[in-house]
């Protein structure tokens, strides 16, 4: 079975997109509509050369959404998915590109998630960090131990955890994690505790647009990062995206289900290679390629 997976925040690049906008009439309208939405030329921030301004989260939230949506649109019917997921902005790429949401609510609710973000970092000064080399249920022990937040974010890939929490719950795990015989236990530079109980404003403020918003079915299951495995229901989708905001992303049991229920090849839609690279560490015999026009 083909998959198609999707890149979350951290796979930005100046000058994202503009070879799309160039090339497509379809990509070019899309654009101009994103725009017009978000209330400010984002194009001009993808398309230019600076680097701090695409990495506010209220931008480089929606300008990944858009370089994978677009990218799945102008591929037309060579889009071909019979298996989905996204980590974790990307899932709102995935449920864009399938259908269950349409091109303008799903840009609109990347874009208040962004903003819901954002406040709730500046609510709760906070972190995370990237634990290499430990098993996930060593770094899980150690995690419930500390008295300050700080939890399991991010399983990327095996012996890969990111976690997240307090700025100094993070301190305090990064040592003890190092002590344990972690490779290395290094704070990320991010601007808060994404995938914590830390993000519960945003996550509160993102249930009643998800709840206003419609969603349909889609052309295939998605693989939602709170379960872990297929969903095709459209009502269940919205419950797990509330979810998500404040829980983990469970990316390596992901892959691992995937491959499990007859995944073939991977293509990874949108900036970067990173989540190729993901799947290669849990199988390197799978076929993985980037989408391109």
């Amino acid at each position: 079975m083909k998959a198609y997976v999707f890149p979350g925040q951290g796979a930005q690049f100046p000058g994202m997109g503009k070879d799309l906008y160039e090339s497509s009439a379809d990509a070019k309208k899309m654009f101009d509509t994103a725009n017009e939405i978000l209330g400010f030329s984002i194009t001009d921030i993808m398309f230019g050369e600076d680097a701090e301004a695409l990495k506010q989260t209220k931008v480089t939230q929606p300008a990944i959404f858009l370089h994978s949506v677009i990218l799945s649109k102008v591929l037309g019917n060579s889009f071909q998915a019979e298996m989905v997921a996204g980590h974790s902005l990307g899932e709102f790429s995935a449920l864009v590109s399938t259908g269950y949401l349409s091109f303008e609510d799903g840009l609109k609710l990347v874009s208040k998630r962004a903003i819901a973000m954002q406040k709730a970092c500046e609510q709760n000064p906070s972190t995370m960090a990237a634990v290499l080399g430990l098993e996930n249920e060593v770094v899980e022990k150690i995690c419930n131990e500390i008295e300050e937040v700080v939890v399991p974010a991010n399983y990327n890939c095996p012996g890969q955890l990111v976690i997240s929490g307090s700025n100094k719950g993070i301190d305090i795990a990064c040592e003890k994690l190092t002590e344990a015989g972690a490779r290395r236990a290094i704070k990320l530079p991010v601007g808060g505790a994404f995938h914590s109980p830390l993000m519960e404003p945003a996550r509160a403020e993102l249930e009643q647009a998800i709840g206003e918003t419609n969603f349909s079915n889609g052309v295939c299951p998605i693989y939602q990062n709170v379960m872990a495995f297929a969903i095709t229901n459209p009502e269940e989708i919205k419950g797990n995206l509330i979810k998500q905001l404040t829980s983990s992303v469970l990316w390596t049991q992901t892959m691992q289900q995937m491959i499990e229920d007859g995944l073939t090849s991977v293509t990874e839609v949108g900036p970067g290679k990173v989540l190729q690279g993901l799947f290669k560490k849990v199988d390197r015999q799978i076929p993985t390629e980037s989408a391109s026009l």
